[in-house]
């Protein structure tokens, strides 16, 4: 967490992610949780945003800030809209936890100009250290829970991603890299050095 002005905790993930979204734009937000990223943006930047949550409690937290959300899965969500409704579509944190993450993605894609993905990266060197060393699946800030309670079904590293984008003819506009939750880092070696990366994404060239 980093602190603004007025002493107030801020998401550095989402302040970058903010950055990367127009204003004015119409955002679709999967997995949007208790809505706090759609309310920032729809008040800061008076963009015409919905979410897409599965969580009850989350649902419920998100209409009391305001922000309209479908109760339900995110892929099913989705056939609801036309292809380009939306400028932008934020999957944030949450591609890991998906059933069919290249179903949405594509899905993202059909419903929107640009799609921006942030996940956390199985191949930072903390991750590979505890595998190597004791032999089991790591615990980290990114991946903090246990093999046999996780909501986590498919991590991926930067590099399996970036080989993700390619096969699909996805054009990579952006990639951001956190080697922590409050500092930023340059693409150097971002497979081995960042928890936390952010792509933008576009069809085509």
């Amino acid at each position: 967490m980093i602190r603004d002005a007025q002493g107030k905790k801020r998401r550095l993930d989402y302040e970058l992610i903010e950055a990367l979204v127009p204003a004015g734009s119409r955002v679709l937000d999967l997995g949007c949780g208790d809505g706090q990223l759609l309310d920032e943006l729809m008040r800061q930047k008076h963009c015409q945003g919905r979410g897409i949550e599965i969580d009850e409690r989350a649902v419920s937290e998100a209409i009391q800030r305001g922000v309209p959300v479908y109760h339900g899965d995110m892929l099913e969500g989705m056939t609801h809209f036309r292809d380009h409704s939306f400028d932008v579509v934020i999957l944030s944190q949450t591609l890991q936890q998906t059933h069919k993450p290249l179903a949405v993605i594509r899905e993202m894609l059909r419903v929107g100009e640009v799609a921006i993905i942030s996940f956390p990266n199985f191949g930072h060197w903390r991750v590979r250290l505890q595998l190597l060393l004791r032999g089991r699946m790591p615990v980290t800030r990114q991946l903090p829970y246990t093999w046999y309670d996780t909501p986590n079904v498919h991590l991926c590293t930067i590099a399996d991603f970036r080989k993700l984008c390619a096969d699909e003819g996805l054009t990579v506009v952006r990639e951001i890299f956190l080697s922590t939750p409050d500092k930023r880092i340059g693409p150097l070696a971002a497979n081995i050095r960042a928890e936390l990366a952010i792509f933008q994404l576009k069809r085509g060239g």
